[in-house]
């Protein structure tokens, strides 16, 4: 996030952190869940996030596919990652 007052620059991560809350944070109970349990699911949530979720602007598929379609992605990535728990995938 930016300064004060860049709504611009902060609208990106408003978006990602409303997305966030809807899609990982609200569907669970987490009374139970220990700090370092909600750590790894953030992580997981962040990796499928940037990695495995389809995009419609990137022509239906995920990044990591666009990015081996225009030949600029490893083959090493891994193909697919795992969606948080009690996330709903859209």
């Amino acid at each position: 996030m930016s300064r004060k007052g860049c709504s611009p620059d902060n609208a990106a991560c408003e978006s990602f952190l409303g997305r966030l809350k809807t899609e990982l944070f609200y569907p669970r109970h987490w009374l139970s869940t220990t700090i370092n349990e909600f750590v790894v699911e953030l992580d997981c949530y962040n990796r499928w996030y940037n990695d495995a979720r389809i995009k419609i602007s990137l022509g239906s598929c995920n990044p990591i596919e666009y990015r081996r379609s225009l030949g600029i992605a490893a083959q090493s990535v891994q193909e697919s990652r795992r969606a948080p728990s009690g996330s709903v995938l859209l």
